[in-house]
Formats: C-alpha cells, sequence, structure tokens
C-alpha cells in the first residue's frame, strides 16, 4: 500500500512542479490584495485585542489558504477522471482505495502547506513576523486534512465542473468570509458566534491565530478538527470506494 499512495501522490507533485511558476503568482495575487486593502488601508488604525489588524489578519488568511488550496485538488482529480480518465486507469491498477485516498489527501495538503508559506513571506514583507510553532502548523495541517479529504470526496460525486463550482460557490467561498478570517467573532451576537463556531475552519482560525500569537492553545479546537479531519477521511474513502469506473 505504500508503493500504491506514493505513486499517487508523486503523480501530483509532478504535476505541481510543472505547473509551480504560475501557481505561486496566483496564490499570492489575493492575500497581497487583501493585505494591502484591508491591513493597511481599512485597518491602518485598527487594533484587534492588543495586535495590529495586519497581525490579526495574517493568520486567518493562512488557515483560508490552508482551505481553499486543500480543497482545489478536486479541480485537479476532476480533469483526470473527465478528461484523462486517469481514475480509471487508477481502478485497474493494483491500488487499494485506500492508498488512492492518501495519495491525494497528502497532495491537496501540500499545495495547503506551499501557498501558506507564501502568505507567510508576503507578511513578513508587510513586517508582520509571528510565532510559528508546532501548534501552529498542527492547527493548519490539520484544517488542510479536512478539506483536502472533502475535495476528493466531493470529486467522486460531482458529475461536471459546473457541479464543483457550485460547491466551490455555497460552501467554500461563504466560509472563508465567516470563518473568523477576517474579523473577530466576538463582534457578532451570541446567536451567530454559535452558528459559525459549527464550521471547521472557525476552530482553524482560532487556533492558528492563538498559536501564532503564543497564546495558550484552546484544546477543544485542535479535538474538532482532528475529530472533522477523521470523518472527512472516511467520507472520502467511501466515495471513492463506491466510485463506479
Amino acid at each position: 500500500m505504500i508503493r500504491g499512495w506514493t505513486a499517487v501522490y508523486l503523480r501530483e507533485l509532478f504535476i505541481l512542479r510543472r505547473r509551480l511558476t504560475k501557481l505561486v503568482p496566483s496564490w499570492s495575487v489575493s492575500p497581497l490584495l487583501y493585505l494591502i486593502a484591508f491591513g493597511c488601508a481599512v485597518g491602518k488604525h485598527m487594533d484587534v485585542g492588543g495586535h495590529s489588524y495586519l497581525e490579526f489578519l495574517l493568520p486567518g488568511l493562512v488557515a483560508m489558504s490552508s482551505m481553499t488550496q486543500a480543497f482545489a485538488i478536486a479541480s485537479e482529480i476532476n480533469i483526470a477522471r473527465f478528461y484523462w480518465h486517469i481514475f480509471d486507469e487508477f481502478q485497474a491498477a493494483p491500488i487499494s482505495h485506500l492508498a488512492y485516498v492518501m495519495g491525494e489527501v497528502a497532495a491537496g495538503m501540500t499545495r495547503a502547506l506551499l501557498a501558506g508559506l507564501v502568505i507567510l513571506i508576503l507578511g513578513a514583507c508587510f513586517g508582520v513576523v509571528l510565532s510559528y510553532t508546532p501548534l501552529f502548523w498542527l492547527a493548519f495541517l490539520l484544517n488542510s486534512l479536512i478539506f483536502a479529504s472533502l475535495a476528493v470526496g466531493c470529486a467522486m460525486h460531482v458529475k461536471s465542473h459546473a457541479d464543483q463550482a457550485l460547491v466551490t460557490n455555497f460552501v467554500i467561498t461563504p466560509m472563508a468570509f465567516l470563518g473568523g478570517t477576517f474579523f473577530p467573532l466576538a463582534r457578532l451576537p451570541l446567536w451567530g458566534q454559535k452558528i459559525l463556531g459549527l464550521l471547521p475552519l472557525t476552530h482553524a482560525s482560532h487556533a492558528i491565530r492563538a498559536a501564532a500569537f503564543a497564546e495558550p492553545p484552546s484544546p477543544p479546537d485542535y479535538l474538532v478538527l482532528a475529530g472533522v479531519g477523521t470523518a472527512c477521511f472516511l467520507f472520502a474513502f467511501l466515495s471513492v470506494d463506491r466510485a463506479k469506473s
């Protein structure tokens, strides 16, 4: 099985390496705009919990990027399924479904990690350097695991790129703006805080931000991320296992 998931993962890495010169600029554009528009312009004189708004914003952008870029592996899977029929070849090959899921999820997490590093470099260019402890990266990777697994599962169910766009528009995009990325949830009404507290990105943003500020970690955040990540990975495995060739 080790050889199987490694083969899937290496295939995605080869594709990623060929596109890296185009992907890095694309990963930079949105965070750069957010840092300039929200961090420097709108939030220039704003203080959030004793930190500048730029310091507050950067961990949120990292959390958001780990979600969007991990989920982006779904597009690669769809292209491979619909046009190249690579998924059919994987089903015919002596590779278990678990190995396939592991390889694709690892590829999605790798994309997220690289995109996150781009944001941290951009943040450093703006003079924002925070505490990047093991807890910071643990929250980052758990969040990436959730959305990479969700991407693999969803890719097995959608029938076209239009279906994939619907998932992105109605699930990923709203979560990106409402998951504690751009504003502290404490400023919302209590009912709003409770609803948004159900989103995994909310827990990821809180955990990543707390670690970046060297604050005591909140174990429930990590437990929620680990639990949702396990559930999403199981969803991905069951979806691949039931997919028709």
